[in-house]
């Protein structure tokens, strides 16, 4: 970047942050994907940088909060494993810290949770079909959702016992 009067260095500062404004006003994101838009728009990475720490400072970009609502938001309405969410936090380019944070709103219990309510639909919707193609079929659901096989199949072997009448003590 060739030497910028002050006046000059503050206008483009004041691009680059109505460009990451105009962006949260559409919905948070996290550092990674602002910094991405600031560099396809050509801003300086000096300029981008320090646009970002002050907005990241001020409380506007907040990759931990980004991270927590993403994790709860696939989890309720999707039924994503934390697996999957961990991907998919990384590919938006949140680092490990703030990943586990968000992660750690998801026990081994909610996932259990979800996994068999996962099952209990896609068997109840495959009823007419062979045993064996609804036991796959509902595995490679859950394995789309990021559960892990284990996982899987004591939600497919919970939920066809459900099915029979054979629910052992609320277990």
């Amino acid at each position: 970047m060739p030497w910028l009067t002050p006046d000059e260095h503050q206008a483009e500062v004041e691009a680059a942050r109505d460009i990451v404004l105009r962006r949260l006003d559409r919905s948070a994101a996290p550092r990674a994907a602002l910094a991405e838009l600031l560099a396809r728009k050509e801003v300086d990475p000096r300029v981008a940088e320090e646009v970002l720490d002050r907005l990241e400072s001020a409380g506007l970009i907040d990759d931990a909060a980004y991270a927590a609502v993403v994790a709860r938001t696939r989890f309720a309405e999707k039924g994503a494993a934390r697996r999957a969410i961990a991907d998919e936090l990384r590919r938006k380019g949140l680092g490990e810290a703030a990943i586990a944070s968000a992660l750690d709103q998801i026990d081994a219990e909610d996932e259990d949770a979800a996994a068999l309510a996962l099952a209990r639909k896609k068997l109840a919707s495959t009823r007419r079909l062979d045993p064996l193609v609804r036991k796959r079929r509902t595995a490679a659901m859950l394995g789309r959702k990021g559960y892990s096989s284990g996982v899987a199949m004591r939600a497919i072997e919970r939920a066809l016992a459900e099915e029979r009448g054979e629910e052992a003590d609320g277990a």
